[in-house]
């Protein structure tokens, strides 16, 4: 959500901007800027709409050695070119780009900044005209920003640059993820290191309320205080190569076909020496030691979470409660004595599981963060980490981060089920070796996921998914997809609860989609699709080899059943995924979504 670039250095700095901004598209956003300093002053140039929109309009002709760059996703304001960033303050001197949301703007503008006339509706325009007022005020340029830094109430990642100085660029962060990256004779800014990884691997973390003076020579962190601050810089472990679509039409697509691979990495990544399942001591410890574990998510992750416990509680033996982090930062339940929380991020930068996370260690208990990102601000603050090793995610829907997070979370209940004694009557690292091996059968069928998709989602409005057990909550996360980037309105439903309620909405030819893998509610799932069959539901089964029946639709490879979710969300993905191009709509980047969600 939103993106922040900015580099000073040697070179122009104008395509490098651009490129940045390219590489954060899938971030998702509504509209683009840049904005550069040379001798001659500041040139600003923002567009509502896309990159390729912003790239038409910059002028060639303009070489600078500094800039600022950021795609916005609306929160104040409608998407358009008066509220794109950058935003610049009423004489010109200041230009600024924001991620976050300041919570007392308001209440700022109307006691700092009477009199000013605003050219947008956004908060960003309150903080570089407050900048303004403070340096008017006699203030140098570092204690203006720092000053109103110290003023805001929000999250926020700045980046600001001087028309008088086109050789600093002063950043700050509350909340919002943003680094500094290392080079030769130059540095850069970037909400994400794959925005920058063109340039350099080297990074900077930056902590929340420290003010940054960049410039091409050298960066210098200080606390709101003045206290300098030293950090080394780490090595982002991003491979170029990862974070191009290559012969694929879309990065969904290629994602989708990644996770046989990732699973198997993931597998490898987890094994010891002995070719044993193993993670780190210390997590199994607080594994052991509690007597109840939170997992708190958003979205996709939380539907991962209620998989999860499904693991955990049977084979660890460990009672489990699953929570949207949005929920719980504001209706905290009654914790147990010794709880563990998990929070599962695919970007570990979701604002909602931090602040979650803020509370947390605030009362002092343990957390452990599943992510794919090393380096994220949740596994930063957390105790512990679990990483996916998934490769980076692009396409805004997710669909190989879910099933990295189920095999995490899988290859975790299994090992600590094993250091408490209890035997599993598996071998989890063979029966994953299977599900990888049935997730490659079900990518190679994407012909047939085509003819599902066209069959029942071509000109619906609405549609359903049902299942019981866990096929309910694969059910939830195939809904979610389908609704993220086709814009059918599609809901999951526990198969059993259709008709308290929302079976009134089945009508000729309305698409039911019921998963049933799981034979212990087998006969249960299908008879809620003769429910929905007699008031004229279109169904389509989706079933589990050894469980099929003639009026299947599609009959999934066999797996060992309690790891069935791995390969039933695979034909949703796929179906979402054809249902959204025969409706030609932007599949990787969808309306109104954001990748990374860093604002509450």
């Amino acid at each position: 959500m939103c993106g922040i670039v900015g580099y000073i250095g040697n070179q122009d700095s104008k395509e490098i901007l651009l490129r940045g901004l390219e590489k954060l598209e899938y971030r998702g956003y509504d509209s683009a800027g840049i904005a550069v300093v040379n001798e001659e002053g500041v040139h600003l140039f923002k567009e509502k709409g896309r990159i390729a929109e912003l790239r038409e309009i910059v002028d060639s002709s303009v070489k600078a050695p500094a800039g600022i760059g950021h795609t916005r996703w609306a929160t104040h304001g409608v998407p358009s070119k008066e509220n794109a960033h950058p935003h610049q303050s009423t004489s010109g001197r200041f230009t600024l780009v924001h991620n976050g949301v300041i919570e007392n703007y308001a209440i700022l503008k109307r006691e700092q900044l009477q009199g000013v006339e605003f050219k947008s509706e956004t908060d960003t325009e309150v903080i570089v005209q407050l900048i303004e007022k403070l340096a008017n005020e006699g203030l140098e340029v570092e204690e203006a920003f720092s000053k109103a830094v110290s003023l805001l109430h929000g999250s926020y990642a700045l980046a600001l640059i001087d028309e008088q100085d086109k050789n600093t660029i002063y950043v700050a962060k509350n909340k919002s993820p943003l680094l500094v990256g290392l080079g030769s004779d130059f540095n850069v800014v970037a909400s994400d290191a794959m925005a920058m990884l063109q340039v350099t691997d080297q990074y900077v973390e930056l902590m929340d309320k420290e003010i940054v003076i960049v410039t091409k020579e050298k960066v210098t962190i200080k606390k709101l205080n003045g206290e300098v601050v030293e950090r080394a810089p780490y090595t982002a472990e991003l491979d170029a190569s990862d974070i191009e679509k290559g012969t694929y039409p879309h990065y969904m697509l290629k994602e989708i076909d990644e996770q046989p691979l990732v699973l198997r990495k993931i597998t490898q990544r987890y094994q010891n020496e002995a070719n044993e399942l193993h993670i780190d001591d210390h997590i199994l410890a607080a594994m052991n030691e509690a007597d109840r574990i939170y997992i708190v998510a958003c979205g996709t992750s939380y539907h991962a979470g209620l998989v999860g416990k499904q693991f955990i509680e049977k084979w660890a033996k460990i009672p489990v409660e699953v929570h949207v982090a949005s929920e719980f930062s504001y209706n905290m339940p009654i914790l147990s004595e010794k709880p563990l929380f998990i929070f599962i991020s695919q970007s570990g930068e979701t604002a909602d599981s931090r602040a979650v996370l803020v509370q947390v260690k605030e009362l002092g208990y343990k957390a452990l963060t599943i992510t794919n990102v090393p380096g994220s601000t949740l596994s930063r603050e957390a105790d512990y980490t679990l990483l996916l090793h998934a490769g980076p995610e692009i396409a805004v829907a997710s669909t190989k981060a879910y099933t990295a997070q189920l095999a995490v979370l899988s290859i975790l209940a299994a090992v600590t089920a094993t250091s408490k004694g209890i035997n599993l009557e598996f071998d989890l690292v063979q029966e994953l070796a299977i599900v990888a091996n049935a997730m490659e059968v079900l990518c190679d069928d994407k012909e047939t996921m085509e003819d599902i998709a066209r069959e029942y989602l071509a000109t619906t409005r609405n549609c359903f998914f049902i299942g019981r057990s866990v096929d309910f909550y694969v059910g939830l996360e195939g809904a979610l997809k389908l609704k993220e980037i086709s814009y059918i309105q599609a809901e999951g439903f526990a198969g059993g609860e259709l008709k308290h309620g929302t079976i009134a909405l089945i009508e000729n030819n309305t698409p039911v989609i019921a998963l049933a893998t799981q034979e212990h509610v087998n006969l249960s799932i299908r008879g809620n699709v003769k429910e929905v069959a007699a008031r004229g539901a279109n169904p389509c089964i989706i079933s589990m080899k050894g469980l099929e029946t003639e009026e299947d639709r599609y009959v999934l490879p066999e797996v060992n059943e309690a790891l069935a979710p791995l390969v039933a969300v695979i034909p949703l993905q796929l179906i979402s995924y054809y249902a959204a191009l025969h409706r030609d709509c932007d599949v990787d980047k969808p309306r109104n979504l954001a990748k990374s969600v860093t604002v509450e």
